[in-house]
């Protein structure tokens, strides 16, 4: 009788536990524990960030890291059950997902900008590199002085590269086209087809696109880079609760040294190492316990 007394008094002191930590949640945790699903924003075209593979499954660098923190989600709600959702979402309609809780983290090629920090919130930076442009072989441009002449550059539009494009050309005095596209590929198709001259987006973008369309000896991509370009993953703004458990994660990946296996993964083909600003963030963001 003692002992049935012992365990039924050990049953209820954990539901109280239970009960007490889920009224403790809130907001994006609150939801995840209601709803017992989360859900992950992506781009469906952008490798080697996120994409699509062959058998239709979301991955890449941003995604390996947003399943970390999903990881990091589960440990802090003690459950092994929740659902994990992967939703398509494209340049334009990206934030307001977030906005609406469609969709719970944007894992994605998303540059951090103190614009964009007034609708969503972001996690640490995750990745840096800057815009460049790519054009065909047999039509190279080697940096955007050369689309003077009224050439014309494809730029996906709702992005911080179009309008950091636009600066570019306007300061250098070039009568270039800009032309916007509402994809990657779509930029891509265009330059195939002859119809722009240049595509223009982050550099590990162009890359990406690049190796995906079998095109290395297609394609020339300037080396010369015109803007700086902090990646981080977006999420509800104001959230601090959520924002630490996926801080938290992220930290971890940098000082376990996961974090270059996830990049040696993606980006291994390009570099053994990842180049010295991006080690350099790595070692910042490995934040201390």
């Amino acid at each position: 009788m003692r002992i049935r007394i012992l365990a039924v008094g050990l049953l209820v002191t954990c539901l109280q536990f239970t009960e007490a930590m889920a009224a403790d949640l809130t907001h994006t945790l609150k939801r995840i524990n209601d709803s017992g699903e989360i859900n992950l924003g992506f781009r469906n075209n952008e490798p080697p960030m996120s994409f699509l593979n062959d058998s239709g499954k979301a991955v890449g660098y941003s995604i390996d890291l947003c399943e970390s923190i999903v990881a990091a989600v589960k440990q802090k709600l003690d459950r092994t059950d929740i659902k994990v959702n992967y939703v398509a979402v494209n340049a334009a309609e990206r934030f307001d997902a977030i906005q609406s809780s469609k969709i719970d983290l944007l894992c994605g090629s998303t540059t951090k900008t103190l614009t964009r920090s007034e609708k969503v919130g972001f996690t640490q930076l995750t990745f840096v590199t800057g815009a460049t442009i790519v054009s065909r072989n047999d039509a190279a441009l080697s940096n955007l002085t050369a689309l003077k002449g009224g050439k014309k550059v494809a730029v996906v539009d709702n992005t911080t590269t179009i309008a950091t494009l636009r600066r570019a050309i306007k300061k250098l005095l070039i009568d270039a086209e800009v032309v916007p596209v509402a994809s990657a590929d779509e930029g891509m198709e265009l330059l195939d087809k002859g119809e722009v001259d240049a595509f223009s987006s982050d550099q590990v973008i162009l890359i990406g696109q690049i190796i995906t369309r079998s095109g290395g000896n297609k394609y020339f991509l300037s080396p010369q880079m015109y803007s700086f370009e902090p990646f981080a993953l977006a999420l509800q703004r104001g959230d601090a609760d959520f924002q630490l458990v996926a801080d938290s994660a992220l930290s971890q990946l940098n000082k376990s040294g996961k974090i270059g296996q996830i990049y040696g993964e993606w980006f291994g083909r390009f570099g053994e190492k990842p180049p010295m600003i991006l080690q350099a963030l790595y070692q910042l963001n490995a934040i201390p316990e």
